[in-house]
């Protein structure tokens, strides 16, 4: 329903002569036309949160069979990568105009995936974003589209693993370990990817690869076994989230191992504390603002800029070994 102002009910006429353009092109912007510009659309969205012009969403519904509504399933939201995922596809959503709705699910099941894909679908959402919906089965199919958040090839991801790695060759380091996710995560396989490639192509040695579950605890258990690798020569160790590097950092600590100076740790994620670890952590960021309105956009069939490229954010858990 449109908004009032000293008693006077705001619709897209008031929009449009505080935009400076024609009711049509009020009505193209609201229901995500292509072909407007951005700096009209622009315009005319500043027009509706300074006019406080709100939608009617059921009877736009009725009208163009569009909910302006996009499903969201998200699995282990109580991770940070999830939980700022869900976080940055709301505000896109609301940037465009759009609403979430969020399906939760634990289970690595597909089966259980699935059936949250179908549950938005009964609510008649026009497009759903996996988020960590690691155990999904294939996106096509379905009525609308669906994508993940981070793209079906997760170059970006892949991308960001390389970074640590030619970080660390850069620094001198030629055997390390990788400490992944998840296996079943996309996520965790386009970083493995990324950390495959790079090795690879600077001739690099992997001594060794484990696999833990994205929490400080699973980097803490695994910390016996990588400190047995150090003390055979390892000298760094690309590990796939902040997290887990966390609870690495802190195993190898207290097996009497200084970081960096015997091994040097590099994470992934840049959450909000990883400047703060000790030693603060070496990480690398992804756009992810930028993911969750790349994404957005997809499923609304609409156009937007490219998410930025990661960035390599080095603090003090690297360094040349000795």
């Amino acid at each position: 329903m449109s908004g009032e102002v000293g008693g006077k009910r705001i619709g897209v006429r008031e929009v449009a002569a505080a935009a400076g353009v024609s009711t049509q092109t009020v009505s193209r912007v609201l229901n995500g036309y292509p072909g407007i510009r951005e700096a009209t659309r622009e315009r005319v969205l500043d027009a509706v949160a300074t006019l406080d012009y709100r939608v009617n969403n059921a009877a736009r519904a009725l009208g163009t069979s569009l909910t302006r509504t996009v499903g969201v399933v998200a699995s282990d939201a109580v991770l940070h990568g999830p939980a700022a995922g869900i976080a940055a596809l709301e505000r896109a959503a609301r940037a465009r105009g759009r609403w979430i709705s969020t399906a939760y699910t634990d289970s690595d099941d597909p089966a259980d995936i699935d059936a949250a894909v179908r549950h938005l679908l009964d609510q008649g959402v026009d497009g759903i974003v996996l988020v960590a919906a690691h155990g999904a089965t294939a996106l096509d199919g379905f009525d609308v589209p669906i994508v993940p958040l981070y793209g079906e090839s997760g170059a970006r991801q892949r991308d960001a693993a390389a970074l640590v790695v030619e970080h660390l060759t850069d620094l001198g380091h030629r055997r390390i370990i990788e400490v992944a996710g998840p296996s079943d995560w996309r996520e965790s396989l386009a970083r493995t990817a990324g950390v495959a490639d790079a090795v690879a192509r600077l001739d690099l040695e992997l001594v060794d690869r484990a696999e833990g579950d994205w929490s400080a605890a699973s980097g803490f258990a695994l910390s016996e076994a990588v400190a047995a690798r150090v003390r055979e020569g390892v000298t760094a160790v690309a590990v796939a989230n902040d997290q887990m590097a966390l609870g690495l950092i802190g195993g190898l600590t207290a097996r009497g191992l200084a970081v960096p100076a015997d091994v040097s740790i590099a994470g992934f994620d840049d959450n909000p504390d990883a400047a703060f670890y000790t030693p603060a952590l070496t990480t690398v960021r992804l756009d992810v603002e930028g993911e969750a309105a790349h994404a957005v956009a997809a499923v609304m069939g609409e156009s937007s800029a490219p998410p930025a490229e990661p960035v390599l954010v080095v603090r003090a858990s690297t360094a040349s070994p000795r």
